[in-house]
């Protein structure tokens, strides 16, 4: 499997492939399937969060730009 790469895209969701597991806030592993490729929600509108479910089409509006964060204290 390849490297984690995480995109943030425009207007929705969270775009997660690679190498890589999704854990709850008590460490538990969701299951995925044997995907390598999962779409998270970041509008709060999916009936199946953490997962998108394209609950935010025409709901939600973010222009995804990268920028650089200020250093690190």
């Amino acid at each position: 499997m390849s490297k984690t790469k995480l995109t943030v895209l425009s207007n929705g969701s969270l775009k997660v492939q690679g190498d890589f597991e999704i854990v709850d806030k008590d460490g538990n592993v969701y299951d995925l399937g044997g995907r390598e490729l999962v779409s998270l929600c970041r509008c709060g509108l999916s009936g199946n969060k953490p997962f998108c479910d394209g609950s935010h089409r025409n709901h939600f509006e973010h222009t995804a730009e990268a920028f650089d964060l200020p250093p690190k204290k």
